[in-house]
């Protein structure tokens, strides 16, 4: 499935702290914590000071990922995630917010963090 400039603007426009809450309570409900949602948002590229002012200033996925200091492995998240192959989204930014939900995705359904973690 290829994303339309309107889906990419769309999740541009996205505030990132009208998604966290859905995040914390997906992989709650999987018996996985918030410390461990923070150590895979961490790995892609924020800290947790840094995130806290993000979801406070209320600020959308463009301006959050422009904080975002990739990891270098960022590349390997690989796969489907909400019907979209991430490996051939062209848009950086959708992209990347992608990858985010792809990692939350893995780790709500159990996956090791190792593997989460690409290492």
């Amino acid at each position: 499935m290829k994303t339309t400039p309107q889906h990419n603007e769309k999740i541009a426009k996205m505030t990132f702290s009208s998604v966290y809450p859905h995040y914390i309570t997906k992989v709650e409900s999987k018996g996985r914590t918030i410390e461990e949602l923070h150590q895979v948002i961490e790995w892609l590229g924020f800290d947790t000071q840094k995130l806290r002012e993000l979801i406070d200033e209320k600020v959308t996925f463009e301006t959050f990922f422009d904080y975002a200091e990739l990891n270098p492995n960022a590349h390997l998240i690989t796969g489907v995630i909400c019907g979209y192959r991430i490996e051939e989204i062209e848009n950086h930014l959708t992209k990347q917010a992608r990858y985010l939900d792809k990692l939350v995705d893995e780790l709500a359904k159990g996956r090791k963090m190792e593997k989460i973690l690409r290492q």
